[in-house]
């Protein structure tokens, strides 16, 4: 292990006193220019290693990170990301860090582009951000870079925008892994048919990882299985009256259907629907271990998740952060999740919030 390096044996390297060093290596003013040199240089011969923590600490400064999100359910996806990232802010709680959780309507883009124009007054360290559409999210983030305020993407990976870090899925292969997966287990060679259910808004899925997913879906399918036929069951409405009506509509025009994706994390809506009707031929596979998904896997109406571990998501974003903003550490840029695949058999052994 190496020696530890003093910052009295620095002092004695570079012929200084111990509070020059000091002043200078907390980058504190009244330090002449040669004095600065002179300890530059010695810290270079030292192979000097500063503690981080310790100097953080020292500052005694306080930081606000503000995470934007969909609106959402309790039950939701997006209650783990905020569990994950207020755990990280406990854990952190000593380096007087702060978070602010706003909410934006997915489906509504005004309502982000109003939301983001109030968070410009806001006075920002870091930002967490689940984006909208491309024009609206650019527009928030130019801002971000002028104003020099670090963020994180979620969810739904922008390149182009240049954030800090993304953390999510590799939605396209997981779409393609999640092809792989439905046809080798519901040894599809026998049928000619999918039920592809999509939550829609305004004619398209409500975001950019879900639409990732299909296409990777269907790449795979094109490639491997392009005799069957994906069928899209396009739900308008998340009301149980709704979704009953298209699902009897569905089966009565489709009854030799017997396999159901969705790359959203409502898969219950199918699953509490086949439970209702005492359905058991009809095999579903969905996104997010979430609770409604989970009871529906455990029942049986649901047969595979892809989970994505938002709690982990959440914690490490804000992470993230911390690490680059208060103890000014590098980050890893791109940063993706696990692509697991749960049944009734493993749900057990899921880990929601270890990490």
């Amino acid at each position: 292990m190496a020696e530890k390096v003093r910052i009295k044996d620095i002092a004695e390297r570079a012929g200084v006193s111990v509070g020059t060093v000091d002043r200078v290596l907390h980058n504190r003013p009244n330090v002449s220019e040669i004095a600065r040199k002179k300890i530059e240089a010695a810290l270079e011969e030292m192979n000097y290693q500063p503690n981080v923590y310790a100097s953080a600490l020292a500052t005694n400064r306080t930081y606000f990170f503000l995470m934007l999100l969909p609106k959402h359910a309790k039950t939701a996806y997006w209650e783990e990301i905020e569990e994950g990232a207020e755990k990280a802010v406990s854990n952190y709680r000593d380096f007087n860090i702060s978070l602010q959780i706003l909410y934006y309507d997915r489906y509504d883009k005004r309502s982000f582009r109003n939301m983001t124009v109030k968070c410009r007054q806001l006075h920002l360290d870091g930002v967490i951000i689940v984006p909208s559409d491309l024009p609206s999210t650019r527009d928030y983030t130019d801002f971000l870079h002028e104003e020099n305020v670090p963020f994180v993407m979620l969810d739904s990976f922008m390149p182009d925008l240049r954030p800090l870090a993304f953390f999510g899925q590799d939605s396209f292969n997981s779409g393609f892994f999640a092809g792989k997966m439905l046809m080798m287990m519901s040894n599809q060679r026998k049928r000619n048919k999918v039920m592809m259910m999509r939550p829609m808004v305004n004619g398209k899925v409500p975001s950019k990882q879900q639409a990732n997913r299909e296409e990777g879906f269907r790449h795979y399918m094109i490639d491997h299985f392009p005799e069957v036929e994906i069928i899209n069951l396009d739900l308008l409405e998340d009301t149980p009256k709704y979704a009953t009506e298209k699902f009897e509509q569905f089966l009565k025009n489709n009854p030799d259907v017997k396999t159901c994706i969705t790359f959203s994390s409502g898969a219950y809506v199918m699953g509490e629907y086949l439970a209702k009707n005492n359905i058991r031929s009809i095999q579903v596979m969905g996104y997010d271990m979430t609770p409604r998904n989970e009871k529906c896997l455990r029942e049986g109406t649901i047969d595979f998740l892809i989970a994505q571990h938002g709690y982990r998501q959440g914690y490490y974003c804000l992470k993230t952060l911390m690490d680059a903003v208060v103890l000014q550490k590098s980050v890893k840029s791109v940063n993706y999740m696990p692509i697991e695949l749960i049944c009734k058999e493993n749900a057990d052994f899921y880990q929601r919030y270890e990490l």
